[in-house]
């Protein structure tokens, strides 16, 4: 069931239905290099095996400092000390 109600002043409800998980996580990463959002909520989009991400980004204030290439490439594990 969908809620009706609006988003508060300031915020957007966002939903992106994409046939792989992958390919709505990129569009997920784009809106936050721009805006401050949540964390995202993922649902199956239908029979046809597609993925629905649900965020809520907050058009009043702008994402964090952008993050250089090489970081936002490192994966978990590469942040991660070594031992």
């Amino acid at each position: 069931m969908q809620s009706t109600q609006a988003p508060s002043d300031g915020h957007a409800e966002v939903r992106i239905v994409a046939a792989s998980p992958e390919a709505a996580r990129r569009v997920a990463e784009a809106l936050r290099l721009c805006f401050a959002a949540t964390e995202q909520r993922s649902y199956p989009a239908g029979t046809d095996g597609g993925t629905r991400l649900d965020l809520t980004v907050d058009t009043a204030r702008a994402a964090g400092p952008e993050r250089s290439w090489l970081e936002s490439s490192r994966s978990a594990e590469d942040s991660r000390p070594r031992i």
